[in-house]
């Protein structure tokens, strides 16, 4: 006990490294869990994004399209062409999150 009296730094340092906020997270992986395996059935068979990995063939490559956060959302809600509809398949916050990655992944939103 007399030792964190006369040197109390270590105690600070203690303190400090169980309450400093992780650092360097993945802001991305979250939507990228979702695009590559998550939805059913996943963006990845279909669609081509070079942050996923993805090489589909189906639809539009998004790295070429870059849609903006709102045009993928709506197509995730309502379905467009060949894609299936989501709306019943994610919640609504799972749609927001995929629709921000592949905005941000494909260069849409920086």
């Amino acid at each position: 006990m007399r030792l964190w009296k006369r040197h109390p730094l270590p105690l600070f340092l203690l303190a400090v490294a169980f309450t400093a906020p992780v650092a360097h997270a993945d802001p991305l992986a979250p939507g990228r869990a979702l695009f590559k395996q998550s939805a059913v059935p996943a963006c990845a068979l279909c669609h081509a994004l070079k942050d996923a990995g993805a090489e589909g063939a189906i639809g539009p490559s998004l790295d070429e399209l870059k849609p903006d956060a709102a045009r993928v959302a709506k197509a995730l809600r309502n379905g467009i062409g060949q894609m299936p509809a989501y709306r019943d398949k994610l919640t609504e916050q799972q749609i927001e999150t995929l629709s921000r990655y592949v905005a941000r992944a494909s260069g849409a939103q920086r």
